[in-house]
């Protein structure tokens, strides 16, 4: 019997964001093929209750606080994985910050009818600029330090403590999650209804998802020799509740006409944690649906 080479018993995962919608399924995904699973997410309420639910299903699972933006709770967020589970031999950085497009007029509690503030993730009792209400010329350094903060300074401070238990063990996997946005510049028409206020896909975005290539490619670079891989899985538009005018907008754009679903990540997150990429680093797998094909 061939070994299965998509198998990950023995080993320990970690994925920030991993309350979200992707990190949910990443979280999923690995510990269906036997990984323990830690959800670290800045929600705690939700990342226990996602680890709950795999606990459930029959894989060893830890949900964790951890906020990765902050040195500290990142740490703890390692240390409680080796507490836990003696190892860490994966790290999926999908934690991010990515305002979302809204059906105009749909606005949360507390927001003005303008649509010009929203609840800070990070800072949940206040309110800050909404970043698809801004153009360039007015973006404020509030939003965009923020998501540096968050998209990118939260990747290095998440992979540089995880890399000390992978180099004592002699072997560890990285896949940073970026965007078809770090490959190109937003379209920003799709964002466009006619008869409001114009929306654009915030400049943050795109520089910290095109950052996160290039801290990719570092990485697998510096740990050459190390049995350290470090790749970066670039997903296309997955469809989470937008509006039917956005959905046919970007569908528009891509090959094979239409956003994704959420499970259509999987299958490439778990090729890239496991031994079937072992001749892989410093790569992006783009799955996208051809919209970079164009």
């Amino acid at each position: 019997m061939p070994k299965n080479i998509f198998d990950l018993t023995d080993r320990a995962a970690v994925i920030t964001g991993g309350g979200g919608l992707l990190g949910g399924e990443f979280a999923r995904t690995l510990g269906d093929a036997g990984a323990s699973v830690v959800v670290a997410d800045l929600d705690g309420e939700l990342a226990r209750g996602a680890a709950s639910t795999l606990t459930g299903a029959g894989v060893p699972a830890l949900g964790v606080q951890t906020d990765v933006s902050d040195p500290a709770s990142v740490q703890n967020m390692v240390a409680e994985t080796l507490n836990a589970f003696g190892r860490l031999d994966i790290l999926v950085n999908s934690a991010a910050l990515d305002p979302k497009v809204r059906e105009q007029g749909s606005r949360g509690a507390g927001e003005q009818a303008t649509g010009t503030l929203e609840t800070d993730p990070l800072i949940p009792d206040v309110l800050i600029p909404d970043p698809l209400s801004h153009t360039f010329e007015d973006y404020p350094l509030e939003l965009w330090q923020r998501a540096i903060d968050v998209n990118l300074t939260g990747m290095f401070l998440a992979s540089q403590a995880a890399v000390q238990p992978m180099l004592e063990q002699d072997y560890g996997v990285i896949i940073n999650i970026c965007s078809i946005y770090g490959l190109t510049g937003p379209d920003q028409r799709i964002y466009q209804r006619e008869g409001h206020p114009p929306q654009f896909k915030p400049v943050h975005y795109s520089v910290t998802k095109a950052g996160v290539l290039g801290l990719t490619r570092y990485l697998a670079t510096y740990y050459a020799g190390k049995n350290i891989r470090v790749n970066a899985l670039t997903p296309g538009g997955v469809y989470n509740g937008h509006d039917d005018e956005f959905v046919k907008s970007y569908s528009a754009r891509a090959v094979m006409g239409r956003m994704a679903q959420k499970d259509e990540m999987n299958g490439a997150l778990l090729f890239l944690a496991s031994d079937a990429s072992s001749y892989m680093t410093g790569a992006n797998l783009v799955v996208d649906g051809g919209w970079t094909a164009w």
